[in-house]
Order: structure tokens, then C-alpha cells, then sequence
């Protein structure tokens, strides 16, 4: 699904953020795994994956190559694992708010059941074994992080750690893969933020954002916010899009350090 989801992506940037259906639908097909998969339910899996495409009429929209940035929703992300590898460990906290324009309009915040938790976890983030007695089951928890997450920009400091975690965990329980767009705020802070240091502990003193707690998701999320919201006060006149925004934090950082200084 993930070769696809990225087929689908590249094709309709290249199209200018549309592209007539029935080339979409053939699009599928030329791109599908396998023989049996029919076009219609890889349409609805694609858009239940979270891509931000919509159908009108006899088009179809990329949302996000249209959407100026500043109507964007954004889900800022974090999540605390038992280890570093999706494939051998799980998540065992969620922490997630949408921004947008300025302000929070939902969160989300749960703890993951898990029985294993080594010590070193325990003591980087704070979580003992007790706090995940008695929590829901990943099994359950996922489900609804995926109905919060709707089609919104997933946003997160390291983006591709929390991103791929989760996608795996997803696929681990049936959920699909995950097929949101996403924009990581260290890619968005280097090119628009001066500071020695980029990690998000740093950020939070040097910015002044002084959470009070960290290595906890929801915690993690609100500084990410914090640092998304700081570094879009400085984004080029000449970025209008979502898109144009997840293009501009890709951008070499001088090149994108030149255009932050025009525009300032």
C-alpha cells in the first residue's frame, strides 16, 4: 500500500494537485500490488488511510496542494515506546493536539496497555509499569487516535520515528497504512529558527516555551506545537500551500535560510 499511497502523491504534485479520475483510477491500477485488488477498494483504502485527496465531480484533489497553510489542520504527535524498533517493541503512550491558526481546537492523551516496560524507559520518560495496569489496549487505542487523526497534517519533532512507528502499529492490528501528509518542525525550525541545537528539550528552553514536563507524549506535543507555531511565524511570503510548506522544510537549509531572510 505504502508504494501506492507515495505513487498517488508524487503523481498528483507533479498534475499541480489534480488530476482527472479516471487517469487517477488507472493511476491505481498500473500501481496496485496485486491482480485481485479491485480499483474502486484501493480508492477507499487510499483515502481511509488519511491521504488528503477528494473527489469532485470528474477530478480529483490533492487538498493539500490547494489548502493555504494557515486553514491547515495541524496534528502535532508524540508517542512513548518500550523501544526503538516497531517491530520487536510497542507504543505505550499517544499524546496528540490539533493546531490551527493559532489555536488548539481538540487533543487527544492516552496510555497504551503493555507488559513490558524495562527500566531504562521507566527512567527516561517517567512512566512506571503501574501507570499502564489497567490502561486500554493498544488494540483500542489506535482505533481512535486514527478517527482523531482524520486526514490532518501529521506533524512531529523527528517526524519519521513517530510517523513509521505508528504506521507499523496500524498495519499490526488491521488499521492500514498510514497515508497522511507530514511535516517533521526540526526540518521546520532549522530553516526558520536560529539555534545551536534542534532537539526538542533544547528548543523548549532556548524558545522560552519552558514546559514543564518532557519525554512524556502529550507533554512532547504541546512543545512540538509550540516550536511549529514560533518557526511559521517566519515562513516566506512566497509559501501559500500545505504543500508549499512541506516542500519549503525539504528545501536546503541555506536556500531556505536566503528566502526566510527575504521575507523578513
Amino acid at each position: 500500500m505504502r508504494p501506492l499511497i507515495d505513487s498517488i502523491v508524487t503523481a498528483m504534485k507533479k498534475s499541480g494537485g489534480k488530476m482527472e479520475l479516471e487517469r487517477f483510477r488507472k493511476l491505481i491500477l498500473k500501481t496496485r500490488d496485486s491482480l485481485f485488488e479491485d480499483v474502486d477498494t484501493l480508492m477507499e483504502l487510499v483515502i481511509a488511510s488519511g491521504v488528503p485527496i477528494e473527489i469532485e465531480g470528474d477530478e480529483v484533489l490533492l487538498k493539500t496542494s490547494f489548502r493555504p497553510w494557515q486553514e491547515e489542520v495541524f496534528c502535532v504527535v508524540d508517542i512513548e515506546t518500550n523501544g526503538s524498533q516497531p517491530e520487536r517493541a510497542q507504543i505505550i503512550e499517544i499524546g496528540a493536539l490539533k493546531w490551527k491558526n493559532g489555536e488548539v481546537i481538540d487533543r487527544f492523551e492516552s496510555f497504551a496497555e503493555c507488559s513490558y516496560l524495562p527500566y531504562q524507559i521507566s527512567e527516561i520518560t517517567g512512566i512506571n509499569p503501574e501507570d499502564l495496569e489497567g490502561a486500554p489496549p493498544l488494540s483500542k487505542v489506535l482505533p481512535r487516535f486514527k478517527a482523531f487523526l482524520g486526514d490532518a497534517l501529521f506533524v512531529a519533532h523527528n517526524v519519521s520515528f513517530d510517523y513509521n512507528f505508528i504506521s507499523h502499529s496500524f498495519e499490526r492490528f488491521g488499521l492500514g497504512v498510514l497515508g497522511n501528509r507530514r511535516l517533521c518542525t526540526i526540518e521546520l525550525a532549522r530553516r526558520t529558527i536560529e539555534a545551536e541545537r534542534y532537539g526538542l528539550g533544547h528548543l523548549n528552553i532556548a524558545l522560552d516555551i519552558n514546559t514543564l514536563v518532557h519525554h512524556r507524549a502529550y507533554a512532547d506535543a504541546v512543545t512540538a506545537a509550540k516550536v511549529l507555531e514560533i518557526g511559521l511565524k517566519n515562513i516566506p511570503d512566497v509559501v501559500q500551500t500545505t504543500e508549499a510548506l512541506i516542500d519549503f522544510t525539504k528545501l536546503p537549509v541555506k536556500k531556505a535560510k536566503r528566502f526566510v531572510a527575504g521575507h523578513a
